[in-house]
């Protein structure tokens, strides 16, 4: 018989064996862990921007895709910072608005492998276009994530008709009390390539005239009246088609759209928020600089009519951060301006898109800056009310609108006793001396498909 002792001695050398080996193998494992770095986003965010721009170099200065037989020349915009994902060890999400040289601006989204320093991109997919998306993202109930593919996207995306729409607009003005001569100046629409405007209808109790504005190229109707036409009603009436604004190229010289107006300055304190906003941006293209100043006006200032608003004035809107469409755009003026990005101003009206005829709650105004040979609309007070449509409005103007006149300042003659007109959507009236303001009421009815193609419109 053996020895008990012996038994014993070769059962704990065996434990101790089994002990170190599994110590071995949780310190490998441990060990092994501790191997992969930590990631942030900041990570993630440079590691997308150095896979874009190896392709961008590769590509002759584009980021090339190909959709539905489609070949994509595209920038990058901006990278999504808020949906910026570390998935697991080594395992990376970006996503990223990159604009073809069309005009479209695309959302992607890239799925990515590696370590801070060298990731590369495994899988990429078009998830959005100009804001619509191809698919969403469900999660299962093993908390992966998969697509689910949208059948049929809604074009009417709160408000927005895309495409063409075809309207009569009727713009109509209620003289006040004249107890003196009096003057009125009102914006007439002219028809360019994205509207055909016709003057159906001008009822006006005295003469008029057609003013020429020549800076911007706006026509103004211009009369005088007198203390019996108090009460008496001005009306026009428009047959209107428009097609939804892309971006476009314009002959037009640029280097007007960066000096300063009477309330849009350049320079100044708005150099110094400019570069502030852009940052380390002012290395990347004008596109992304100005997209930079789009998500800061979105994310700082409140749509809110109270306080002195409406009269466009950048100073106000900067310090107060609030206004309606006016202080919005006038902001982005002097801030694009000021970082050397064309940029101008227009006023109209919104036509409702969830009815076909009706009263319309006043005027609405948009900007459109200048970049890669072409300008690219915006309208950044919508895009704060409804942000779901922030990549929408950066690039798309919808077809549901009209365009009274362009440009501030603008100077004619005869003109106002006080100097340049701010910008022109309601009339502008003096009696006397004296500034006056006429009640005014816009009211629209939209097209049935019948009647335009029994008046053939079309667009140059």
């Amino acid at each position: 018989m053996k020895d008990p002792r012996i038994i014993y001695l070769f059962i704990l050398v065996l434990i101790m064996a089994c002990n170190t080996s599994t110590k071995e193998k949780k310190e490998d494992k441990t060990l092994a862990v501790k191997k992969i770095p930590k990631v942030v986003t900041a990570d993630i965010e440079a590691g997308i921007k150095a896979n874009i721009a190896k392709k961008v170099e590769e590509g002759g200065g584009y980021f090339n895709m190909t959709t539905n037989g489609k070949e994509l020349r595209l920038q990058l915009v901006r990278v999504h910072t808020e949906y910026l994902s570390n998935l697991g060890p080594r395992r990376h999400f970006a996503c990223v608005d990159l604009a073809d040289v069309s005009g479209d601006v695309y959302d992607v989204d890239f799925f990515l492998d590696g370590d801070p320093g060298n990731m590369s991109v495994t899988e990429t997919t078009l998830h959005k276009l100009n804001g619509k998306p191809f698919y969403t993202w469900k999660q299962r109930k093993d908390k992966t994530w998969y697509r689910m593919p949208v059948q049929n996207a809604s074009s009417d995306l709160l408000g927005v008709i895309e495409g063409e729409d075809s309207f009569e607009f009727h713009y109509e003005v209620t003289l006040p009390d004249i107890k003196e001569s009096a003057k009125m100046w009102i914006p007439i629409p002219r028809s360019d390539r994205f509207q055909t405007v016709d003057l159906n209808t001008l009822e006006a109790p005295v003469k008029h005239q057609m003013l020429e504005e020549k800076n911007y190229g706006n026509t103004i109707l211009y009369m005088e009246l007198f203390p019996e036409h108090s009460g008496k009603k001005v009306e026009l009436v428009y047959d209107i088609k428009r097609k939804e604004k892309k971006p476009y190229e314009d002959d037009t010289s640029n280097t007007k759209y960066l000096n300063p107006s009477l309330l849009m300055p350049v320079g100044d304190r708005f150099q110094v928020l400019a570069d502030s906003i852009i940052g380390l941006k002012n290395s990347e293209g004008a596109i992304m600089q100005a997209r930079a100043l789009y998500d800061y006006i979105i994310d700082n200032m409140r749509y809110m009519k109270s306080g002195t608003y409406g009269t466009g004035d950048a100073v106000y809107a900067c310090d107060a951060l609030t206004g309606n469409c006016t202080e919005f755009h006038s902001l982005f003026i002097s801030l694009a301006r000021s970082a050397g990005i064309p940029s101008r101003f227009a006023v109209g009206a919104s036509i409702p898109s969830d009815r076909d005829e009706g009263g319309i709650d006043g005027y609405h105004c948009w900007a459109e800056f200048y970049a890669e040979g072409k300008w690219w609309p915006v309208d950044i007070s919508e895009a704060n009310k409804y942000t779901a449509l922030a990549t929408y409005y950066f690039g798309r103007h919808p077809a549901n609108r009209i365009e009274f006149s362009r440009g501030r300042d603008l100077q004619i003659e005869p003109g106002p006793y006080s100097g340049p007109i701010n910008f022109l959507a309601y009339p502008v009236m003096e009696i006397g001396n004296k500034p006056a303001f006429p009640e005014t009421f816009f009211s629209f009815r939209r097209k049935a498909e019948q009647e335009i193609s029994e008046n053939q419109l079309s667009l140059p």
